[in-house]
């Protein structure tokens, strides 16, 4: 039997909610305490897995009344710190609510709760509406997408729609006080269609990392599914030719997306454990490109403008590979599934024996691309690890995300601080060029505050404030 550590705050739950929901056990604080990043733990006192909004109710009274802490979680895989409690207080888990609650095929849309995962979507849309889509991120198949969705987060029809905060239709969500909002179409009760014309007040849950409300719903939009679909590959050996055909590709207006891979992701994929070497004629970024029509006459003209693309690449003497299409590689080797069909997990960089996973990952212009990879990519060979990059332009290419991903040994105390280094050094480089970390970590603002407008800080707090005049929830974030 686990060992339960009496508390009053936890005494108080279990007065209101049933005693199995509430748990303080040392297995279960320590599993709240951390993430997969460099940033330093610190346990709850007291985990509640919720099962409804009301439970979230319950537990949001109770704590303003007692101005205890509270953190809200799903599935606790994220790269910023960001669900660590680090005041201590309650971890609100939010997994057990797991329900689709509407999908909308007319009007194109979904209604979910918290727990939902990327496979549940696909599983649900592939059995059951198979005339829609979501997309993926490179996610586990486990995480929330309600959470990536406030988050601002990317996915594989970014390039089209943008982050998806910004397909977000609307919220139910609890305010810190205890009350219960609807914003959105949602508020007037009949559907959840969009956000418009209403005022935007889902805005005040997205990217504020559960400061200002807990989102216990949300009505994220759906997209037409093609019958036709292909995922290649193409091999660049430069930075700034790869990244000119992208641009290029990106303003053909035919993918549905175009990420950039640096060369080490292939070698932790083949196995090696730490490519910090690339041998000389390898390629230097690997593009991968979607596409997606229900006609063949339309597919036949965007699969033409990625070759003409190409070709007229080499005219100007870059060099690529064609490109690869992924059925036929994975054919050729089986490791390329890991990229064949969202959603995911990469374990090549999830089960490491070190364990310890961290980015500095970004937004920002596309112009500064190639001198922030460049330079990026100098910086973490410097100080011995692979450089890995991901890239993907979004939006029809307004903003494009850079992304550095460093893997390291959690049990390694040096190992941490190396790596935290690491990420200041890439963190100064990128916002000086004008990029900013997305799912912005705590440390980010320490170090980068007084780069951001003080009139813009001024009003966050004041807003913060209105709606969390405690301050209860997820303290010390945004």
């Amino acid at each position: 039997m686990p060992v339960e550590t009496a508390t009053p705050i936890a005494e108080e739950l279990r007065s209101v909610l049933p005693a199995e929901c509430v748990l303080t056990d040392a297995a279960t604080l320590a599993k709240f305490a951390e993430d997969i990043t460099e940033v330093p733990g610190h346990p709850p006192d007291v985990v509640v897995r919720a099962r409804d909004e009301r439970d979230v109710r319950e537990v949001v009274l109770l704590a303003n009344r007692r101005r205890v802490p509270v953190v809200p979680v799903v599935s606790n895989l994220n790269v910023g710190g960001l669900a660590i409690p680090e005041k201590g207080g309650i971890v609100i888990d939010l997994s057990a609510m797991n329900r689709v609650l509407e999908v909308n095929e007319a009007d194109q849309y979904m209604l979910l709760e918290p727990g939902v995962s990327w496979g549940d979507v696909r599983k649900l849309l592939d059995e059951k509406h198979p005339s829609l889509r979501f997309a993926y991120s490179f996610s586990p198949p486990h995480t929330s997408v309600l959470a990536n969705c406030l988050m601002d987060g990317l996915v594989n029809l970014s390039l089209r729609h943008g982050s998806t905060g910004s397909w977000i239709n609307g919220v139910e969500a609890v305010l810190p006080t205890g009350e219960v909002v609807r914003t959105g179409s949602g508020a007037a009760g009949k559907t959840w269609c969009s956000n418009s014309p209403f005022p935007d007040l889902t805005g005040l849950f997205i990217n504020f990392q559960g400061t200002t409300g807990i989102v216990t719903k949300m009505a994220v939009q759906l997209w037409p599914s093609r019958r036709l679909r292909r995922r290649a590959f193409v091999l660049g050996y430069d930075v700034d030719s790869t990244f000119a055909l992208t641009k290029r590709l990106t303003r053909a207006d035919v993918c549905d997306d175009i990420g950039g891979l640096s060369w080490p992701i292939a070698k932790l994929l083949f196995g090696e454990p730490n490519p910090v070497h690339r041998a000389a004629g390898e390629p230097v970024f690997i593009l991968y490109i979607d596409l997606s029509s229900d006609s063949e006459r339309e597919f036949r003209y965007r699969l033409d403008t990625v070759q003409e693309a190409i070709d007229q690449a080499r005219r100007g003497g870059a060099k690529f590979g064609d490109p690869l299409d992924l059925v036929d590689l994975v054919k050729i080797e089986p490791r390329f599934s890991k990229f064949a069909d969202m959603p995911a997990r990469l374990d090549f960089l999830l089960d490491h024996p070190g364990g310890g996973l961290t980015w500095v990952g970004t937004y920002g212009p596309v112009s500064r691309w190639e001198e922030g990879i460049r330079r990026g990519m100098a910086l973490m060979e410097e100080r011995g690890y692979p450089p890995i990059v991901v890239t993907r332009p979004m939006l029809g290419g307004h903003f494009g995300v850079l992304r550095f991903i460093s893997l390291f040994d959690k049990k390694d105390p040096a190992s941490v601080a190396r790596v935290g280094d690491l990420n200041k050094a890439l963190s100064d480089l990128v916002i000086d060029l004008g990029f900013w970390p997305y799912k912005t970590p705590g440390w980010v603002l320490a170090r980068h505050r007084d780069k951001i407008d003080p009139g813009f800080l001024a009003m966050l707090d004041r807003v913060r404030r209105a709606l969390d005049p405690n301050g209860i929830l997820n303290p010390g974030k945004w």
